[in-house]
């Protein structure tokens, strides 16, 4: 998968794959798409953006 480059895209994106996908982790969503978790985790944080994994959504 090719992540947006707009970080509000990519957040959005992420969000709703979490959400609606059959994923029980983020590793998991990020190992089943291809995405690289660290570089993923750190394009959102730069961004302002942090994981809770409790609820599995980038806030």
């Amino acid at each position: 998968m090719t992540l947006p480059q707009d970080p509000n895209m990519l957040l959005s994106i992420i969000n709703m794959k979490l959400r609606d996908g059959d994923y029980d982790s983020l590793s998991d969503m990020c190992q089943s798409l291809g995405v690289d978790e660290n570089l993923l985790v750190i394009r959102l944080s730069e961004a302002g953006f942090e994981y809770n994994p409790s609820i599995r959504q980038f806030r």
